[in-house]
């Protein structure tokens, strides 16, 4: 009796095993993954494409090339899907920090949407698009990328600025709103200029009040 209980017990620890196994794994893949996404976006953002290799990338998140290789086996799927997932993220902040809406604050939604465009995000994604001007394996990767984000973005400034599109003039109201937002992120590139783009910041807000009603 003893040694077919024995036998069991065995039996069932080696059927566990490997599901136990398996989700460790799958965290530690997820978690590798992750670290290669954001390392890849600050490297293309400090040494931008042409310093931003899979070996560089992989260095920085340390991990082994052949590691990085395992999630992403081009050059181009490494980058196109960091900034597609940081894009991702900064989605979801936006989206938290007014989770009732901010019609009644645009200002905090023009100043949150303009964050957008200053930080690291936009800097690697600009590199990416100048890279992508003269790669003819990654341009229409990206170009499908830029649609697929700027689309997100302009349904959640939809969203949190409570605008009527079926308003002539809104929708164009709205795009140029992230368009004005995109040429501050490009002026941020070279000079900081925090106090102009406060001034800018309040002139939108006043405009959109008055559009948006």
């Amino acid at each position: 009796m003893g040694g077919v209980s024995t036998a069991g017990a065995s039996t069932a620890e080696h059927a566990r095993g490997p599901q136990q196994d398996r989700a460790p794994k799958q965290d530690r893949s997820r978690a590798t993954r992750q670290r290669l996404l954001e390392a890849a976006v600050a490297c293309l953002a400090e040494h931008g494409w042409a310093g931003s290799t899979v070996a560089v990338v992989a260095e920085r998140a340390g991990v082994s090339r052949g590691a990085a290789q395992h999630h992403f086996p081009t050059r181009e799927d490494l980058f196109t899907a960091a900034v597609e997932y940081v894009a991702e993220e900064r989605s979801t902040a936006l989206r938290a920090l007014f989770p009732q809406g901010a019609a009644d604050d645009r200002r905090a939604v023009v100043r949150a949407l303009v964050d957008l465009y200053t930080g690291p995000l936009f800097r690697a994604a600009l590199h990416l698009w100048v890279a992508a001007s003269d790669e003819d394996q990654l341009r229409p990767r990206v170009t499908e990328l830029e649609a697929r984000v700027g689309r997100e973005t302009h349904r959640i400034a939809v969203d949190l600025l409570s605008a009527d599109e079926s308003r002539p003039g809104t929708r164009e109201t709205v795009q140029g709103l992230l368009d004005m937002a995109r040429g501050l992120g490009l002026a941020n590139l070279l000079t900081d200029d925090g106090a102009r783009r406060e001034r800018v910041v309040t002139q939108w807000a006043a405009l959109l009040d008055e559009v948006l009603g």
